[in-house]
């Protein structure tokens, strides 16, 4: 065997401790990918205390540039959903569409609001809104959570700052102005696209969905009771927070193209991601003070960051991972054994693709399953003549693909819709590999139009 093969088999190895030690096991994510990171680097040759310098620096290396864009991102989420200004944006774009669009419309509030909040706040915002036009539309349950999930799927697996595209930059070595871009693109268009399919397919097919089956309960009854305290704030100041950052990414990405070395540096400081998410957080708790008050801001934006630690540590093993796959050479290795096909860049994204596929379907988390597939192909994007962000965005579309009980979404969209488990598959799994297919069909058109261009 040779030594290239061995690095891969190495790999597979450990990926398969990873998924054993997270499946059978039940340890923390963070901790098995430590774990497999010490295995791959014992197999690989390195000695054990330069595998565990690799760890520690790859951990510090992905947390340097991702740690606090991410607790900002969180922070900024918190702030817009506690101060009522979430709910604002989900209602005004509702009521914005006529009621024949009214699917499309909670689509695109899905969408925008995953942008900045948790794909499971997202759903709870919307879905009372969305059963609330159920029967004044004629269009069931499914269709209603099918929109919202696909609305918010594309934004949670595509657009930072949610941690697996913001993570895509640092991985693949692009600005993150390009994942936004890319990903608010192909996002927005996968969206409209995909629920036109699929309440197309709903109402073709009248015998897919089925209640007595498919509906078990009445749902998880969400407390609306309203806080007399908290006055939400105007459509626009709600957007407000989450366009900041994106502005002042997509600026400096924009002028660095255009203006090259001559760029002045305001613009490389406003937009790089941690001032960026910085400037959104900012406004996002001026705006809390403002409705809410200050003690109210302050708990808001504490409160967020319990459930930060997790992420922090699954994003920096992630990055611990990556680490151990260059210094062991398996990345290398991979672009070695994929060279006789790189020129095809068509097999090369359809492998991304798969990768992240399988990836999810064993670990049921779209985090990991996309840090990892970003981070084995990272290797290989050098060696294609594509922009690397199109292999990210391959790796990512992956992750969408066959989500079920092993996925934590599944269970909140069954559990508060009122589904079944037939009933979840048919919404929330279904949307979504639909969604899955259909960005990697976009991404295969766009890189053929790419290669005829450049």
């Amino acid at each position: 065997m040779s030594h290239s093969a061995w690095l891969f088999m190495s790999l597979i190895i450990s990926m398969v401790v990873i998924l054993f030690l997270i499946l059978k096991v039940k340890l923390n994510a963070a901790i098995s990918l430590v774990l497999g990171s010490i295995l791959m680097g014992a197999l690989s040759g390195v000695s054990l205390v330069e595998t565990i310098d690799g760890i520690n620096v790859g951990f510090g290396n992905m947390l340097k540039g991702m740690g606090l864009p991410i607790g900002f991102g969180i922070i900024l989420g918190e702030l817009v959903s506690r101060s009522g200004g979430a709910q604002i944006i989900a209602s005004k774009i509702v009521k914005a569409f006529p009621k024949t669009k009214a699917i499309y419309a909670i689509g695109l509030a899905a969408f925008i609001l995953a942008i900045p909040v948790y794909f499971d706040v997202t759903f709870v915002i919307l879905i009372p809104i969305g059963i609330a036009l159920m029967k004044e539309i004629n269009k069931s349950i499914a269709h209603i959570v099918g929109a919202i999930t696909i609305g918010a799927a594309a934004a949670h697996t595509m657009v930072p700052p949610t941690p697996a595209p913001l993570a895509a930059g640092e991985i693949f070595g692009f600005d993150t102005g390009i994942m936004i871009a890319f990903g608010t693109v192909f996002g927005l268009i996968g969206v409209f696209l995909v629920i036109f399919i699929y309440t197309k397919f709903l109402d073709k097919k009248t015998d897919f969905w089925n209640p007595e089956t498919d509906e078990s309960s009445a749902g998880v009854h969400i407390d609306a009771q309203e806080d007399n305290s908290i006055t939400p704030p105007s459509f626009g100041f709600a957007l407000l927070p989450i366009f900041v950052p994106i502005i002042l990414i997509l600026l400096n990405t924009v002028t660095g193209s255009a203006m090259g070395d001559a760029q002045p540096g305001i613009f490389l400081f406003l937009g790089d991601k941690t001032v960026a998410l910085l400037a959104g957080a900012i406004v996002a708790y001026l705006i809390g003070v403002k409705c809410m008050g200050k003690e109210k801001a302050e708990k808001a934006a504490t409160d967020s960051l319990s459930s930060a630690g997790i992420v922090f540590l699954i994003t920096g093993a992630g990055g611990a991972f990556s680490n151990i796959i260059t210094i062991t050479g398996v990345s290398d290795a991979i672009a070695d054994i994929v060279s006789g096909f790189a020129q095809n860049v068509f097999v090369v994204l359809i492998l991304s693709y798969l990768v992240g596929l399988l990836i999810k379907q064993v670990t049921g988390s779209g985090t990991v399953s996309a840090l990892t597939s970003m981070t084995i192909m990272s290797g290989v994007a050098s060696a294609i003549t594509l922009p690397p962000v199109f292999v990210a965005m391959a790796c990512l579309s992956g992750t969408l693909f066959g989500a079920t009980v092993n996925d934590s979404g599944f269970w909140i969209v069954t559990n508060i819709s009122g589904l079944s488990i037939k009933g979840g598959i048919k919404t929330y799994t279904v949307s979504e590999m639909m969604e899955s297919v259909f960005f990697l069909i976009l991404l295969l058109l766009a890189a053929g139009g790419y290669m005829i261009i450049f």
